[in-house]
């Protein structure tokens, strides 16, 4: 009978000494540069309707905006018992610690900030953040993937992979789970309901709703935050926070169907 992979992939990609370019950055570095294509795609068919010059305006509010969220949840809702008696490592955020669902709101506050320096519609941005961010979902796990991280549940299973921070049992691979799920399904899904709908704001809201339900199947594979464990005995923070998207997600739906703004 064959062993389980025992993962030992190297983080580093490039080792200058004091210097390191790590996969899990490139990865990002990938995602945001797939992004910005895919915006100017949207540009020219006339679906994003701004100037080709302001998508790295675009780009770097989002940035801002989902680092900023990210780093915010993770720390109060994930994580608040450790930081609260550790304030000088708020902002250590090489030592991990950043959450989807924070990046979310971030990336909605950086919509609303965008739509209205632009005068524009928030939902035209929203919907066209969803269809050309998506595939950054995909590289970010397959960076959390290399680096090891964010590891599933102890399996029996022959697809198990052995996860030395996890201990020597072979465990679920949810980072590649989820960048199935929530990378190329939900990159598939989208583009073909862009191929349907004439008027903004269902793409935003099928975008969350479907995240949410993506990643509330993963998280009976993805090991919880050990600080947090489950609640009621069965259920993590992560699959609360995403029984919420999914309801914002068809809240959105329903709000784009009554604004009916025409695409």
């Amino acid at each position: 009978m064959a062993s389980n992979y025992v993962h030992n992939l190297n983080p580093v990609l490039l080792d200058l000494g004091k210097v390191q370019i790590r996969w899990y950055g490139l990865m990002y570095v990938i995602g945001f540069l797939i992004a910005g294509y895919l915006l100017k795609i949207l540009v020219r068919n006339k679906f994003f309707k701004i100037a080709e010059e302001k998508i790295d305006s675009l780009i770097t509010t989002m940035i801002i905006c989902m680092f900023v969220g990210a780093r915010t949840a993770y720390v109060f809702i994930y994580n608040w018992d450790y930081y609260s008696q550790n304030l000088m490592d708020l902002m250590a955020v090489w030592k991990g610690g950043l959450s989807f669902h924070g990046a979310l709101v971030g990336l909605i506050v950086g919509g609303v900030i965008f739509a209205r320096q632009n005068k524009m519609s928030w939902m035209e941005v929203m919907d066209s953040v969803a269809l050309a961010g998506t595939p950054g979902l995909f590289f970010g796990r397959i960076g959390n993937f290399i680096n090891g991280e964010l590891y599933g549940r102890i399996t029996n299973s022959a697809l198990g992979i052995i996860f030395p921070q996890g201990g020597p049992f072979p465990r679920h691979a949810s980072q590649l789970y989820e960048a199935f799920l929530e990378g190329i399904c939900l990159l598939i899904i989208l583009w073909i309901v862009k191929s349907k709908v004439k008027i903004y704001g269902i793409i935003g809201g099928c975008f969350v709703g479907l995240y949410g339900m993506f990643r509330f199947i993963v998280e009976f594979f993805r090991e919880p935050d050990s600080q947090l464990g489950y609640y009621f005995g069965f259920i993590t923070m992560g699959q609360i926070l995403c029984f919420l998207m999914v309801m914002a997600g068809v809240g959105l739906i329903l709000y784009a169907r009554k604004k009916n703004i025409t695409i």
